[in-house]
């Protein structure tokens, strides 16, 4: 993998105690992120890939209370 391609990886977080159930993140990019049972956000995939950012992206500028976060993917490959 280039370095160019090593540092676009990234990954989902979610902080639930901020969560609240406003729904942009499941309206946007429903394929990554879900609800919970009380409704909050849980992330359907953790790690990222490059056809996956730019709606990542959109639903992390879309959260009302920052309940969600891209974090750079260190971790190994799977």
């Amino acid at each position: 993998m280039s370095e160019n391609a090593a540092s676009l990886r990234k990954k989902i977080k979610t902080i639930p105690s901020n969560c609240i159930a406003s729904g942009n993140c499941t309206i946007i990019a429903p394929d990554l992120f879900g609800h919970d049972d009380k409704g909050v956000v849980v992330a359907r995939v953790r790690r990222l890939s490059a056809a996956q950012l730019a709606d990542a992206r959109s639903a992390v500028a879309a959260c009302p209370v920052a309940a969600i976060e891209l974090e750079d993917d260190v971790g190994t490959e799977e």
